[in-house]
């Protein structure tokens, strides 16, 4: 647990609740805040009655309390209450990237949406407990995640390209669509040009076209237009209009082992560079097909510069659907 927290200088109240206020330019206000029992809250005050939204779509999270309660005024309040002071370090991780979220929404009805559509996410990351991401494994989630963003930003459907996105499901590429896989890689910008291939299925495919596609990541934190983990998926949050495809898209970060978890803050990526590869006869790789007998689970690295050749324009990835 944190050695301070936004709940340590607010008293219990005698009734009520003492509050707060949240620093973020979010459209509702968002308050710390403890009740009598010297629980920890985080309200979101909304403007009007959302009794009907609320209850349509209600979440309950096991170890917090999710309601939503009159105030004076024509307000309502959405009132988070953590029932575990043991729980309080992933509490404040959940507050403190509603908070964030909350400055996409325009108005009370949508602060409410975004609220509800956060705390499903951290219900199903919490149901799995899930362990941190490697630094290894934020950067392999990044890249995944750019290649997804240039999917929906080259006129693919959101609900499209999540579908295609299927590394989280155990898939041998990381993504396909049409007849079309892709795999793929992300190297730290002072890493030698060599990749690692994980397993013999990697570099095979039942599809027409397989591409590698590799995406060299330098951590720097104070660039223009770098980004951390989480906000780049704050950004494929801002692009799906689409209910299912939100839920496809939690499933699959769950299953990834991400949650919006303040240390995905740091570190902050730019995309240096960015090389696509065809995988074609000839390729230097292992595969299942062409093992001996007995040999499995095989992983191996391929220098860059011995795949030069096959190097190839990256429109013919999402030209060949």
């Amino acid at each position: 647990m944190p050695e301070t927290s936004p709940w340590d200088d607010i008293a219990t109240p005698g009734s009520d609740f003492n509050v707060r206020q949240v620093a973020t330019g979010a459209a509702v206000p968002c308050f710390w805040g403890r009740d009598t029992d010297g629980a920890c809250l985080f309200i979101v005050e909304l403007q009007g009655d959302h009794v009907a939204q609320y209850r349509k779509n209600v979440v309950t999270v096991n170890g917090i309390d999710v309601d939503l309660r009159a105030g004076g005024q024509g307000k309502q309040h959405l009132v988070l209450a953590l029932e575990r002071q043991v729980d309080r370090d992933l509490f404040e991780g959940l507050c403190r990237t509603l908070a964030s979220a909350l400055e996409h929404a325009t108005d009370s009805a949508s602060s409410l949406t975004v609220s509800l559509a956060h705390i499903r996410r951290w219900k199903a990351f919490l149901s799995g407990r899930g362990q941190h991401l490697s630094i290894e494994g934020v950067r392999g989630l990044f890249a995944e995640i750019v290649f997804l963003l240039e999917l929906i930003d080259r006129q693919m459907s959101s609900s499209g390209a999540i579908e295609a996105w299927l590394g989280p499901e155990r898939s041998h590429q990381d993504f396909i669509f049409g007849n079309t896989a892709v795999e793929i890689k992300s190297l730290s910008g002072a890493e030698r040009n060599s990749i690692r291939i994980s397993s013999e299925d990697q570099l095979e495919s039942l599809n027409d076209t397989l591409f590698l596609r590799v995406y060299r990541l330098s951590n720097l934190a104070d660039a223009t237009g770098s980004r951390s983990l989480n906000e780049i998926i704050t950004a494929v949050y801002s692009r799906i209009g689409d209910a299912d495809a939100i839920e496809a898209f939690d499933r699959k970060l769950v299953a990834h082992g991400y949650a919006p978890l303040p240390d995905y803050d740091e570190p902050r990526f730019m995309v240096s560079g960015v090389r696509t590869y065809r995988v074609d006869d000839g390729f230097p790789r292992l595969v299942r097909s062409q093992l001996p007998t007995g040999v499995a689970n095989v992983g191996y690295d391929i220098r860059l510069e011995s795949i030069a050749s096959y190097e190839c324009d990256e429109a013919v990835i999402f030209g060949a659907k």
